[in-house]
């Protein structure tokens, strides 16, 4: 399985000490990240945040990058490189890479806000637009409430008391 640590490590001696549900990274006899473990072998765990930096710098790489689905956090961002790469295709990966790195400066949940707000008010989708309205608030909002109603088991009971009718069986002729 492949895991990202961030860029800064390149060419360091990191020690990863593995546990049963999760790794640590260890540098200079500090613990500085835990990662879920990855079940399975050809699995791969890539952090935006990690390589963010070395993308912005390098953003013709992202794409072609192996692991660039690990790069949309949210399917928001998933929905604004799309709608970049068809009105945009000549800057789109520079960018998206904006905006991934505003969500790694800032805060990753008020880039999805500001990027849902662009996508319902179907507004064009930039850099410059989702700075805006990130600084245009007071707060984050908080997620949209889900509420799922309970499950009356007393069906799935009444399943189990219907009694099965047996049926004769003929043989073939």
């Amino acid at each position: 399985n492949v895991y990202s640590v961030h860029s800064r490590l390149i060419r360091e001696m990191i020690e990863i000490r593995l546990y049963m549900e999760h790794l640590e990274v260890w540098y200079a006899q500090q613990r500085i990240e835990i990662i879920p473990r990855l079940r399975g072998e050809g699995n791969h765990r890539i952090q935006y945040r990690h390589i963010i930096d070395w993308l912005v710098r390098k953003p013709g790489a992202f794409e072609n990058y192996r692991y660039r689905e690990d790069l949309f956090p949210t399917h928001r961002f998933r929905m604004a490189y799309d709608w970049l790469e068809r009105r945009h295709p000549s800057r789109c990966a520079r960018e998206y890479l904006g905006i991934l790195h505003l969500a790694a400066r800032e805060n990753e949940a008020a880039v999805d806000y500001a990027l849902r707000t662009l996508i319902e008010k179907e507004q064009p989708i930039n850099i410059g637009a989702v700075e805006a309205i990130i600084g245009s608030l007071e707060q984050i909002p908080a997620p949209t409430p889900i509420t799922i109603s309970e499950v009356d088991l007393g069906a799935y009971d009444a399943l189990l008391s219907i009694k099965e009718e047996v049926l004769p069986c003929y043989p073939m002729s």
